[in-house]
């Protein structure tokens, strides 16, 4: 066990006696239709929730929850990104190897491109001013000009990335699902500088990042725990449990939190960052089964989490598989 263990799990008696984190469900925004759900972005400055739902992604107003527009045909959607200051959004659609372009002020579509194939993760990195998407079929990254909507080129991670921070070197992290690995690459030359093996637990999702301590927050699915990862070196520094079905983090700097959102378990796992080395389980915030990915307002401290109401119906025949039917579609709203 190493010191940062033992030091977090003797600081969790002291996390019980001081309370939670002060989050807690206060809103639900309804939203229309039924069928799956993935990422769930949003543009804190426009104040535009996107909710990526099947065949389309709804445009939710962040403080009313009003439901401001969708960007249709967008088969298998996973996820959507802004370009900021360019007036321009992007969406992953997994079901047709491309990726949608569309203006962020009428929500109307500029044009189709094709990407690598099974677009998922979908990000924009502003220093070099262009649009990743996390390919599953090819293994790859595909990366956009964000201004002229043009392919530049791919990165060949040679897996499934997942989530995806910025590091304070320029560097983009990610996350590889399936090789249980951080990949490290340049968004300008495209080229991959490092690989990082997680090596304590398997398919990583969720990664959030802490630039003064310069520290990854890797949320693992199979074995659920949180990884805190060394950005420098790889070295993995310490790791606690979290719930199950972990599919995204975040870092709420004003609180020194560590935030991920598991779907199985119906909660948000919080931990307190004390330095570099030091943690604390500050707590499950209750959610609801099926909320399993969020996005984090850092104008506001909120969270916003997609869920439904989910019931698994029998197969009509004997032998046949069991299908899924959600109802209730709605944005959680978890503030403190």
């Amino acid at each position: 066990m190493t010191k940062m263990n033992i030091i977090a799990i003797s600081l969790l008696a002291v996390a019980s006696m001081q309370g939670e984190t002060g989050y807690k469900v206060t809103g639900r925004y309804p939203l229309p239709g039924t069928g799956g759900w993935d990422y769930v972005s949003i543009d804190s400055s426009a104040r535009r929730i996107y909710v990526s739902h099947v065949t389309q992604v709804e445009v939710v107003d962040a403080d009313s929850g009003k439901l401001v527009g969708t960007i249709p045909d967008t088969p298998g959607v996973h996820g959507a990104a802004v370009a900021t200051g360019m007036d321009r959004g992007f969406t992953s659609n997994g079901g047709e190897d491309k990726v949608t372009i569309f203006d962020t002020k009428t929500l109307k579509v500029i044009e189709k491109i094709s990407v690598g194939k099974g677009p998922d993760g979908i990000y924009y990195e502003p220093t070099s001013k262009r649009i990743f998407t996390n390919n599953h079929g090819s293994h790859d990254i595909t990366a956009i000009d964000a201004k002229t909507g043009k392919v530049v080129g791919t990165v060949a991670v040679a897996g499934d990335g997942e989530q995806a921070i910025f590091g304070t070197d320029g560097m983009v992290y990610v996350n590889l699902e399936d090789k249980a690995e951080v990949a490290v690459f340049d968004p300008k030359t495209l080229e991959v500088k490092k690989r990082f093996k997680i090596g304590v637990a398997e398919t990583p999702t969720g990664l959030a990042y802490d630039a003064k301590t310069n520290r990854l927050f890797i949320g693992l699915r199979k074995e659920p725990m949180m990884v805190v990862m060394d950005a420098a070196n790889g070295k993995v520094v310490g790791h606690f449990p979290i719930g199950a079905g972990v599919d995204f983090a975040a870092f709420d700097v004003k609180n020194q939190l560590v935030l991920f959102s598991c779907g199985a378990a119906g909660s948000i796992s919080a931990f307190r960052v004390k330095s570099a080395d030091e943690y604390e389980d500050a707590g499950a915030i209750p959610t609801q089964v099926t909320a399993k990915t969020m996005a984090f307002d850092t104008k506001t401290g909120k969270i916003f989490l997609p869920a439904a109401t989910v019931e698994t119906v029998p197969p009509a025949v004997a032998g046949g598989r069991p299908t899924r039917k959600n109802s209730d579609f709605v944005v959680l709203v978890v503030s403190r």
